[in-house]
């Protein structure tokens, strides 16, 4: 006989399930893209409700990937909540619902364009996990979208409409992102395969794969000046641009030159970095101006 779980053990397996983690950096992200496009702090209110709608929507996410990828997870991670037993799936598809619902409500006292584009993010974040995963690219967009969205939906809470450095913000981070999963797909061939998973590596190749990755890679530096040119971020923004530029650049020449999995692997990694870098950047420019 099962031993029923303790309401400790129980909230320990929830936080398991949205993966916490991730879901406190969306939310950081919201702030940041904020703070990029503001030129300054922005009030507790913004702030608060701002990030509650990206860490609700994607501990969301997180539960719904659970609930999708439970047999999955019960070869490859059998300790995660929903293979162990410590959670059940309709716990999780109700866990997933429930913050989804306050990440859409916490965009409510914001501009209609907020309010559309949390629960736009929520719907494409369920298309991702229901159907999009085996997909290949149009899965990898679909995520990128995810990831780089809180950055878009900041400057729109702060200021009620986009901007170039929000724009730029948004889709550097869409772009590098998606050269990422391109990017991963060579690494995780073997696996893929197995799941069916139409990435570019196993459509088109490996060598074509790092050219698609290098591609976006290098687009996303093509477009970092821009929130300098047009006068929005300045010195500051334009000096620490830069090695996020060079980082970009390397990975592109790396994943092209050696496009198999162990060079893959090692790009995947590097490129957080360089994406990490342009907070960073995008942060300082806004508050140093």
């Amino acid at each position: 006989m099962t031993r029923p779980k303790s309401a400790c053990e129980t909230a320990v397996a929830i936080l398991r399930l949205i993966r916490p983690t991730n879901s406190l950096m969306m939310g950081l992200a919201v702030i940041i893209g904020e703070i990029a496009v503001l030129g300054r702090i922005p009030s507790l209110f913004e702030m608060a409700l701002g990030f509650s709608v990206s860490f609700f929507l994607t501990a969301s996410s997180m539960a719904m990937n659970d609930y999708v990828d439970l047999e999955i997870d019960r070869v490859n991670q059998p300790d995660r909540p929903l293979p162990s037993g410590a959670l059940s799936k309709t716990a999780a598809i109700f866990i997933s619902a429930l913050a989804g619902a306050i990440g859409i409500i916490s965009a409510s006292p914001f501009r209609e364009s907020a309010l559309f584009l949390a629960a736009l993010t929520f719907v494409a974040s369920a298309l991702y996990n229901f159907y999009g995963k085996k997909t290949g690219i149009w899965g990898n967009l679909m995520v990128s979208y995810c990831v780089a969205m809180p950055f878009l939906y900041g400057g729109i809470v702060v200021l009620g409409t986009v901007n170039v450095t929000s724009v730029t913000f948004f889709l550097l981070a869409f772009l590098a992102n998606t050269g990422r999963e391109v990017t991963k797909g060579i690494a995780d061939t073997e696996g893929d395969k197995l799941r069916g998973i139409r990435t570019v590596a196993l459509v088109s190749g490996e060598k074509a794969a790092a050219s698609v990755s290098a591609l976006f890679y290098l687009t996303a530096v093509a477009i970092t000046p821009l929130p300098y040119l047009f006068g929005q971020l300045g010195l500051a923004y334009a000096l620490m641009v830069v090695p996020v530029d060079v980082g970009f650049a390397y990975s592109s020449y790396r994943i092209i030159k050696e496009s198999g999995r162990d060079s893959a692997l090692q790009v995947k990694t590097q490129v957080r970095y360089w994406m990490i870098l342009a907070l960073i950047a995008f942060l300082a420019g806004g508050l140093l101006g």
